[in-house]
């Protein structure tokens, strides 16, 4: 696992501050991904975490506050609520985006951080086939 992991990472978008983050992720396992924990820096709890699970066509919003208008029509949700499906490789959704074929069920997840400081670096643990990678 560790030579070709499952879970694949794509967007990496900051505010301008750096204290939010939006890290785009996708699965090119054969089976789902569960992200389990999200640290930031020298693995310090951030202030807020949620994934977004949008599609391919509405994208991803960067927010510093989950609570703001904009983020009602987006669909953040708690991380222990969600797995990751199988095949949705981040690879894949381009290539239908280059050729036009993407549709609203080509779901696209997005980990949002919000940290009370500037985000240096995120790790990400995650379980594929009940293994805690």
């Amino acid at each position: 696992m560790k030579f070709n992991p499952p879970l694949d990472v794509g967007t990496i978008a900051f505010t301008e501050d750096h204290k939010s983050v939006i890290v785009g992720v996708g699965n090119r396992g054969f089976g789902d991904v569960k992200i389990l924990e999200v640290t930031v820096n020298n693995e310090e709890n951030p202030l807020e975490t949620k994934i977004q699970v949008s599609d391919s066509l509405q994208g991803f919003i960067l927010l510093e506050d989950f609570t703001r208008e904009e983020a009602q029509e987006y669909h953040f949700t708690n991380i222990a609520d969600v797995v990751i499906k199988q095949e949705r490789h981040l690879l894949l959704i381009l290539k239908k985006l280059d050729e036009g074929t993407v549709t609203e069920d080509d779901e696209i997840y997005g980990i949002s951080i919000i940290h009370t400081g500037e985000i240096a670096n995120v790790h990400l643990e995650y379980s594929h086939f009940g293994m805690e990678i």
